[in-house]
């Protein structure tokens, strides 16, 4: 069986990674616009090929697009033109209304199987993956109802292979969910980022008292604008939601601290711990 991964980043790297680590009869291919990205692919073992999309698509049994949202809502349509019969084409994106109506649109839509990692770390670049990324992570299907009952099991066992757990919603479903648990906190680093920048060019030491808190707060604003941009602009209604509900939340915090409502405050922060009980599970 030959896979084609289209964008050899972080995701899609680490993806051929591990299939070669699970399954040594795959053959990986790659493909990327930057020739950089290809050479280190094919050094670290992440593809055994590479070559031009229009070239090796065709030659695939499985699909998968993990360029940036934007990349992918072009390359849903070109890829499913040139599919080969009985092939399956996948995707990795964070956003996936657009890319979903894309897809619906096209004849062979239901050879398309929609779906999104939820791994990943703030590096970039086939030089950042590594072959557990995925391993244990949660993989979002969406809209399996419009999926070749043949395609979604192919994809299926693929995602299995690697060691994801699959979970299943409307693309819809999902982008107003995703607002929320990423795109919202990826919001919040650049701007803490920048807003913590912005006070170090007038005081030089900032830095100098940042502990880990500080750290791991702000390790999402290390990300790469590439990816984020366009995923902000694909699911700009629910982010806009969200941002109104985090922002009402910091107004009322400012509020009760200008007020020194201290009792106000304490119950703030005592109502948020309850996200403890929500993450472990308990």
């Amino acid at each position: 069986m030959e896979v084609c991964i289209v964008g050899l980043g972080l995701l899609g790297g680490s993806l051929g990674l591990a299939i070669k680590k699970a399954e040594a009869d795959v053959r990986v291919l790659g493909v990327d616009t930057n020739p950089l990205h290809e050479e280190k692919a094919l050094s670290m073992g992440i593809a055994d090929e590479t070559g031009a999309f229009e070239d090796l698509v065709p030659r695939a049994d499985i699909v998968i697009l993990a360029t940036p949202v934007d990349i992918i809502a072009l390359q849903v349509t070109a890829a499913l033109d040139i599919l080969k019969e009985g092939a399956v084409l996948s995707d990795f994106g964070s956003a996936k209304r657009k890319i979903c109506a894309t897809a619906d649109r096209h004849i062979r839509r239901d050879w398309f199987v929609a779906a999104h990692p939820i791994a990943g770390t703030e590096d970039s670049g086939p030089q950042a993956s590594f072959a557990g990324l995925l391993a244990g992570k949660m993989m979002i299907i969406c809209d399996r109802e419009k999926c070749q009952p043949e395609a979604l099991e192919k994809i299926e066992k693929l995602y299995t292979l690697v060691g994801m757990k699959l979970v299943y919603m409307s693309s819809s479903s999902h982008d107003s969910h995703i607002a929320y648990v990423s795109h919202l906190s990826h919001i919040s680093s650049f701007a803490l980022g920048g807003t913590v920048l912005d006070k170090e060019r007038n005081e030089k030491n900032i830095f100098n008292m940042a502990g880990s808190g500080f750290s791991s707060t702000v390790r999402l604003a290390k990300s790469s604008p590439d990816m984020w941009a366009p995923i902000f602009g694909q699911n700009k209604e629910n982010i806009t939601e969200a941002l109104t509900n985090y922002i009402d939340r910091l107004e009322n915090f400012r509020n009760m601290l200008e007020k020194d409502d201290r009792e106000g405050i304490y119950q703030f922060m005592k109502e948020a711990n309850d996200i403890r009980r929500v993450l472990e599970g308990k």
